[in-house]
Order: structure tokens, then sequence, then C-alpha cells
């Protein structure tokens, strides 16, 4: 399978199954297209009229040599690995831990309902908490290095608590053998220098809840009373980015039907001084008014192509900044597995609610269809796991045949069961802006890669 697309001047032809990226001259470009429906002689008739035919002829032979170097047009040989990755003993690696269902702003969008997830306000105890990370040592198997991310609502409204976890953890890696990850998910209102100093120290990772320009994130982000957070915030979020030099942290936002121009919201945090940046579509439901709907995808799609091009520019000058979404490694990457089954929702990571409760992933705590077990039982509904576990590019129909699957692993679970009632199907806005991400992202790696040669 072969995907080819033009995007800032470069002819891209992307081989799905090896991975191999090709940037081509316009004559390759065309042969390539023709290449699976036609001989040779008929590509060389058929383009005549554009090309010359010594010019034609040259490219045939190119095209011929990368399909016999495996590098163009490669057979897929993972359909059969799959169906044996599937039946193997899963171990819990990552635990989102709601360390508080309850928040300080109120989000228009926010899928957690001001941090109840559709049940009560609620602060996790200690014992909780406790209990959840013997969880995890206990059905990790060999697996040495673990992840929990302090999650809420808003977890610093319950700090105490995750520098009493984050202790035990530290105690617990000795006796087991293991070693803890933690990550941390702010949206910064109670940030303060202990709470900084602290997470420098034991926080792997942070995500800085922001959406860019003021207007955009005041709208989306209010307190209660309708006043805005970003005055308060981004001053905080500039000293601790600083503080953890510009490294292992991202201000995280999300955009919405309101800013389809959410381009200058990226790069509006980039001037602000950041590095590490994520702004990403809002999922909500077509009534919301602030939904991304079908009619607004060219738009957005311009909107990524201007980012992409803006991010090679500022690169060649070394002003250039980390975008999640354009990040991609085409030499290495993701394991197999994880290219094709995801972020392991369900299976190898799951979500804890205050008082102990196992969902597959945040974006499900509070449906009880999704329940799963209990900290202190440990996972009982073994049937839902096992449909989790199945669950990869190969068994949705809408993925088998997508150029973006080994990059997006099929997309979330979530959200496919939120637009169509079935894990095992694809969430159609979603899949059409990360094809275009996945366009973008191999077009900035092609100017990098001509910038240096």
């Amino acid at each position: 399978m072969v995907h080819q697309y033009k995007n800032n001047g470069y002819n891209i032809v992307l081989d799905v199954n090896s991975g191999a990226v090709h940037v081509v001259d316009d004559t390759a470009y065309d042969v390539i297209a023709l290449w699976e429906t036609h001989t040779e002689d008929e590509i060389i008739e058929k383009l005549k009229p554009e090309y010359e035919e010594r010019e034609l002829r040259e490219a045939v032979r190119e095209v011929a040599s990368l399909i016999e170097e495996d590098a163009l047009f490669t057979k897929d040989e993972y359909e059969d690995y799959i169906t044996d990755f599937k039946q193997r003993k899963t171990v819990v690696k990552a635990l989102c831990l709601h360390i508080a269902h309850d928040c300080n702003l109120k989000c228009r969008y926010c899928f957690a309902e001001e941090g109840e997830y559709h049940g009560k306000r609620a602060l996790m105890p200690f014992e909780t908490g406790k209990a959840a990370l013997d969880f995890l040592i206990a059905n990790s198997g060999s697996r040495k290095n673990l992840e929990v991310d302090f999650f809420g609502g808003e977890p610093t409204l319950n700090f105490q608590v995750v520098k009493d976890l984050v202790a035990y953890g530290r105690e617990q890696e000795k006796i087991h053998n293991k070693n803890f990850r933690f990550t941390l998910t702010t949206n910064g209102v109670l940030l303060n220098d202990e709470i900084m100093e602290f997470a420098n120290k034991e926080m792997a990772n942070v995500v800085l809840s922001i959406d860019g320009r003021k207007e955009v994130n005041d709208k989306m982000r209010p307190f209660a009373n309708g006043s805005g957070s970003y005055d308060l915030i981004v001053p905080k979020f500039q000293k601790f980015a600083d503080s953890r030099n510009q490294t292992n942290y991202y201000v995280r936002g999300t955009f919405t039907h309101h800013n389809p121009d959410f381009s200058k919201d990226v790069l509006h945090l980039a001037d602000l001084g950041f590095k590490q940046i994520s702004v990403e579509p809002v999922v909500a439901q077509e009534e919301d008014d602030y939904a991304i709907r079908e009619e607004d995808l060219p738009k957005l799609f311009e909107e990524y192509d201007s980012l992409a091009a803006e991010m090679v520019k500022r690169h060649k000058h070394g002003d250039d900044f980390h975008f999640f979404h354009f990040m991609i490694d085409l030499e290495g990457g993701p394991c197999v597995a994880k290219r094709l089954s995801g972020c392991g929702s369900g299976t190898e990571y799951l979500a804890v609610t205050p008082w102990g409760d196992l969902y597959p992933c945040h974006q499900f705590v509070g449906n009880e269809k999704f329940y799963m077990g209990n900290v202190a039982e440990g996972i009982v509904n073994t049937e839902l796991s096992d449909e989790f576990k199945s669950c990869n590019v190969y068994a949705k129909k809408k993925c088998r045949e997508c150029f973006a699957r080994f990059y997006c692993s099929g997309g979330c679970a979530a959200n496919a069961y939120n637009f169509h009632g079935d894990i095992k199907e694809a969430y159609d806005i979603g899949c059409a802006l990360q094809k275009k991400r996945v366009e973008c992202a191999i077009m900035i790696k092609a100017a990098e890669a001509f910038e240096t040669d």
C-alpha cells in the first residue's frame, strides 16, 4: 500500500507497510501513481505528453529498483502477528489515578463534568491510592518500569495525598525491583513554588492545561464565576517550564469550533517561550456549540499545513519548538505491537476512581458498562478486558485500508464508542485530522532531511 501527497513543495510517497518515505520529482510521482494499474509501457505512453521518454524510462527503472529493495509497494506482514499478540498474557503497566473528582475551573468542554465524572465530588484517600499502587505492582508481572499519572479533576486539590503516594511508591520500588514514572496534569490555579519543586524532583513529566490566546483560553476555561484563568496561570507555567529546562512537560490545549484558526494559539504559546506544545481538537457531540463539524475540516487542514510550514521556517532560524501531534519517528518509533494496538486501554492501562474502581481509561470513568473491577479485588470483568485486548487496526474496518494506521494505532477507543457505540469503530472527524497531522509530520521530516543534505 502506497500513499502519495504534495505538501509545502514536496512530492511525498509513503510506503505504508515498510514505513519508507520517498521525496520524488514530478515524473517519479506520476509514474508511481500509475504503477499498480498499468504496465511499464502503458505508463510511458500515458505520460509522454507531459515528460520526455528518456526521463520516463529512468523514473520507471528507479521505481522498479525501489520495489526490488522492499522500499515500495511492500506486503503487509503484520496481520498474522497481531493474531498471536492477542493471545498474550497481559500485564498492567500504567494507571491513571483520579486523585481528585473535583475542580476549581468550569471548563465548557470538560468530559469530566467539572471533575465529577457523572458521579459525586470526591478526593482519593491515601489508602485507596496505596491499594492502587499495590494492585499495579501485583499485576505488572516481570515488567520493571511502571507509570502513574496523577489526574483529575484537578489533582493539586489533593496534593498531600499525591506526595504521600509518591513517597510510598519510592519505598515499594526498592522492595519489588520496580521503577515508577510519575506524571502530573494540572490547570495551574493552585500551582506554587512548593508544588513546582516537588514536581521537578519526582514527576517525569507534567502537563499544563492552557488553550492558547487569552480570549480563547478564557472563553473555554473560566472559573465558576465566569472570570478567565489566563492571567493567573501563564506566569506560573512560564516559570515552571523554565525550571524544568524546557523539557519533560507539555502545555496542553484544546481547540474547538470557536477557534478554527488554532495555529495562532500554538504559535502564541511558542512566542510565550514554551518549547513543548500540544493543542488538540475537542471531541464533542454535534449538538454542543463548540463541537468540531465536518464543515470545519477544510479550514483545519489549512491550519495544520500553515503550522507545519511555519515550524519548518522557525527550525531554519533556530527558533523551533516541539508540537506533539507532529512528532513522528520514521526510523524507530513504537514497537510493532504498540503500532497495531494503540494505548493499551482496558488491558495495560487502567483508570482508578477516588474509591478504587477500575475503568479502561479516564474517558470511560462513570460509565458503568465499562466498570472492570476494583483495586481491592482486581479485574472481575475479564470479558471486557479481552474485548479491549482484541481491539487493533485489523479489527477496525476503517483502519485496514488507511495509510495512517501504523501511526495512530487505530485511534481512541473511547471516541469510537462515544460516536458509534463500538470500540472497534473509528471516530471519523478524528481520523480525518489524524491523517492530515501524519502528512504534515512526514513533510517536516522531509524538510529537515533536505536541510542537512
